[in-house]
């Protein structure tokens, strides 16, 4: 069910300090460590939000008891135990549930159907099902060849080795690299072609590393896991989520204002941690501390970017560069049809209601700065981040309205509250 459009009220300039909610990321990558982990494990700042709700849901449908206690998230780990599930296990729309599971299934005995909504049906499994296949993994596709849903017929991970596309989804990689420790025997994971998204592997073994599993690596080419290991237990603090902190440093590139965003290092390994390093290269000054990063925003200028390892910045960054001087190009970016909706489609059709000049060519996006931009609605395709980036530009352009703007649920529910806090702080 759709909740009501609302418009965005213009401002002057912004002068904020936010705190980011947990990484979304590091909550699923951490759920699934912890479930697997010999013994009792907490998770503090951790994000509630649909995606996160999706796979606690679904990680105690196979057995692992999550409950809450005060403010942390209790995570009972099994030793990698996960029990058989007569009912499909429902992943929703979200690509970290849907591909990290797949993997996780394999530990198990027995058959499992893995099932999502209609979107999650027309995003490709294929190539996760290809490197499975590799490891004798009974497994396949329930009603379209290489789309969800998927029926695992789990007998254990013996382990061995495997390839692997790189070039659609880093969450493929991810899901098999938390579940090899549990195997019978090492895992060998080879990466075919380029892969997309470095930084969220790099997210997925630096949980893994907290957790008590290292990863032998050949560059981002080749994967080593010694198995059998065992994850160890522990307390672990979720730091703030540096794609949702960057709706608020857009706010302030394009309001001329300032945007403090805590919880939040710039050490980060969260590769949209940088994408403030892009809003200072057009213009805006960026400063820095031990938890906190602070954007001050000024004329902007366009420029060229290569987007592959940043692929959820990009309809934030398309947003900025529509106030800026000249040309933004933004490349590598073709990994973006298969996310939540076609973003490459959606994003260049909502940008030309208002007025834009953009240039669609492959795997590529031009975008030209203009001072003609018009009031629009926006439709969402139930993606929470043309949600969230197109209500930046409603803060310049009176008239544009968010349609079901309650798709920020998928990962930042408390966003308007958030956003609405820009207008007391001017």
């Amino acid at each position: 069910m759709q909740s009501p459009d609302i418009e965005i009220k213009p401002i002057s300039k912004i002068n904020c300090v936010i705190r980011a909610p947990g990484s979304k990321s590091y909550t699923n990558r951490a759920l699934i460590t912890a479930g697997l982990a010999d013994g009792i494990s907490y998770l503090s700042n951790y994000l509630q939000a649909d995606d996160t709700d999706l796979m606690i849901k679904a990680l105690e449908q196979l057995g692992i008891p999550i409950h809450l206690e005060g403010e942390n998230l209790v995570v009972m780990g099994r030793t990698g135990r996960i029990s058989p599930s007569k009912k499909r296990i429902f992943a929703g729309n979200s690509g970290t549930t849907f591909r990290f599971l797949t993997s996780l299934l394999t530990l198990g005995q027995g058959p499992y159907i893995l099932d999502g909504d209609e979107r999650m049906r027309e995003r490709p499994i294929g190539d996760l099902l290809d490197a499975l296949h590799r490891l004798k993994i009974e497994c396949r596709s329930e009603l379209k060849e290489e789309f969800p849903p998927i029926i695992i017929e789990a007998q254990g991970l013996k382990g061995g080795k495997t390839t692997l596309m790189g070039e659609k989804s880093s969450q493929y990689l991810s899901g098999l690299l938390m579940a090899a420790p549990y195997a019978q025997e090492s895992l060998q994971i080879d990466i075919k072609g380029e892969l997309v998204s470095k930084p969220y592997v790099d997210m997925t073994l630096s949980v893994m590393k907290t957790f008590g599993v290292e990863v032998e690596r050949k560059d981002y080419r080749r994967f080593k896991i010694k198995a059998p290991q065992k994850y160890k237990p522990r307390y672990y603090s979720i730091e703030g989520d540096a794609s949702n902190a960057s709706y608020f440093f857009a706010a302030a590139a394009l309001t001329g204002g300032k945007a403090k965003v805590t919880n939040l290092p710039y050490s980060s390994v969260q590769g949209d941690v940088h994408f403030v390093d892009i809003l200072e290269q057009m213009g805006c000054r960026l400063e820095k501390g031990t938890d906190w990063i602070e954007i001050t925003g000024a004329p902007l200028c366009g420029t060229e970017v290569d987007m592959k390892d940043m692929p959820d910045m990009v309809q934030t960054l398309a947003i900025v560069a529509l106030f800026a001087q000249g040309k933004t190009v933004i490349r590598n970016i073709g990994h973006l049809k298969i996310k939540e909706t076609d973003r490459l489609e959606a994003l260049t059709t909502e940008l030309r209601k208002m007025g834009g000049e953009v240039e669609l060519k492959k795997n590529d996006l031009s975008i030209s700065g203009s001072s003609k931009l018009n009031g629009a609605s926006i439709k969402t395709y139930n993606d929470h981040r043309m949600a969230m980036s197109f209500a930046i530009a409603g803060l310049k352009i009176p008239g544009i309205i968010i349609q079901n703007p309650s798709c920020v649920n998928k990962s930042y529910p408390k966003f308007w509250g958030d956003f609405s806090r820009l207008e007391a702080h001017i």
